[in-house]
């Protein structure tokens, strides 16, 4: 009798645990946050919330492909650094391997010259190759599953009236099991809807244009959200902030500490069509590009959905991030708070003062202030140390605005002792190593 209560006790812990890993995996769709119902989009009375813009709505499948197709960001993705547009070979940096991504030019020996119209729906919105095979989501198709038939169609139509450009694929490097891509039809089981968008009844035209927008189109949450173990997204800490190709997504949630919930509506779309809201930082890394690349190429009244949408969004506090920011550092290096390693003042003091200042407000540009942003509000650092690492460059109304690269002129050493030393005089504290250095390096492909 022992033995069989002792069983008994093993296989409800058993049951109670694979229910509960079950509930935090298997979570709630990207918009069921808001309640409310959602009815096909036949049914739906007020303005469609798909497609283009009303300028836009008259042009041919080419023109609003083109549209459509900046708002998906789909060039970023499947372009390599110095490559051809759209010819695939972007390294992304996964924790199982090495992915590259694909061609997605006319060419029908190397890319997707021979798909037809369901062969690219299967692709975008189920994450099916013309072959059958299955694609891992780094293509987004969690997210395209949303994106329309006549949407999709329209990209199609803008890939197909560009010049084919012939570029094999570069062979992924993953271990095994991770290169068993039949496994992903089980992932795509639990974790891709594998649904079109469908406007909630409750919510106003302009909150469905901007649901359409970020959960669809630009695929906000992909970077912006938490994963669970089975890397999807976990949308119970809905873009509520991330670390995506070795960049700190930051938190884009409703929270007005450590969120977007204090900016005012023309901060957030300064920030989204020009990558800076004065007081609150400028855009870089893969933000950056997604400005320069996506946001600030769509139509002012997108901007006000997506922003309208974001306000919605429930409120979720960042452990990493402090609820009030630092204000400016004195204009003496001999005040103001500063670590005990003297390595980062001197990196500092030759690299970085004459743009940024001792106080953190440029003198040069809006743009190159970084006090009471978040990159050195963040007690991880992970920003700081990429654009150390990487630079960034931003088109600002008096021209473009460049900071070099110094991944190259300085140690991991180095960069870990200036991080410490601009957190710790404009923001918070961090306490970032060389080691640490070393593995941001290790996950950005860019």
């Amino acid at each position: 009798m022992r033995t069989r209560g002792t069983i008994f006790v093993i296989a409800l812990v058993v049951i109670v645990a694979l229910a509960a890993l079950a509930w935090k995996m298997l979570g709630p769709g990207p918009m069921a946050f808001v309640g409310g119902s959602t009815v096909a989009l036949a049914d739906y009375h007020a303005a469609d919330p798909t497609g283009v813009p009303d300028d836009l709505a008259n042009a041919d499948s080419v023109k609003r492909g083109e549209y459509l197709a900046r708002a998906a960001d789909c060039m970023v993705c499947h372009t390599a650094p110095d490559g051809v547009k759209y010819a695939g070979g972007l390294a992304f940096l996964t924790p199982f391997g090495t992915l590259y991504s694909t061609n997605i030019t006319s060419d029908k020996e190397t890319g997707i010259g021979n798909y037809t119209d369901q062969d690219f729906l299967n692709a975008m919105q189920r994450g099916v190759r013309r072959d059958g095979a299955r694609l891992y989501p780094a293509m987004p198709f969690p997210s395209y599953t949303y994106i329309t038939d006549n949407d999709a169609l329209a990209i199609k139509a803008y890939l197909f009236s560009l010049p084919a450009v012939h570029t094999p694929a570069v062979e992924n490097m993953l271990g095994f099991p991770f290169n068993q891509r039949w496994l992903m039809g089980f992932w795509s089981t639990f974790f891709n809807e594998n649904r079109r968008f469908q406007p909630n009844s409750v919510q106003s035209p302009e909150w469905n244009r901007g649901a359409y927008i970020a959960e669809a189109l630009a695929h906000c949450g992909e970077c912006h959200t938490p994963r669970n173990l089975a890397f999807a997204l976990d949308n119970r800490n809905k873009f509520a902030g991330a670390v995506t190709a070795g960049w700190y997504a930051f938190n884009i949630t409703s929270d007005k500490g450590s969120g977007v919930g204090a900016w005012s509506d023309d901060e957030l779309s300064d920030y989204l069509l020009a990558g800076h809201a004065k007081g609150h930082g400028t855009a870089a890394g893969p933000m950056g590009e997604a400005v320069d690349q996506s946001l600030n190429g769509i139509a002012a009244s997108d901007i006000r959905a997506l922003v309208t949408y974001l306000r919605t969004v429930p409120p979720v506090a960042s452990p990493d991030l402090p609820a009030r920011l630092a204000p400016p550092a004195p204009d003496s290096p001999k005040q103001g708070s500063a670590t005990a390693d003297a390595v980062g003042k001197r990196v500092f003091q030759g690299a970085c003062v004459h743009c940024h200042d001792w106080t953190g407000e440029s003198q040069l540009s809006p743009f190159a202030t970084i006090a009471h942003t978040r990159g050195v509000n963040d007690r991880t650092a992970t920003n700081v140390v990429q654009i150390v690492i990487s630079g960034t460059t931003r088109h600002t109304p008096g021209g473009v605005l460049s900071m070099p690269a110094f991944g190259d002129a300085y140690s991991d050493t180095e960069i870990a002792a200036v991080a410490n030393y601009v957190t710790t005089r404009f923001g918070v504290q961090s306490d970032v190593t060389a080691k640490d250095v070393a593995k941001l390096r290790s996950q950005t492909s860019r």
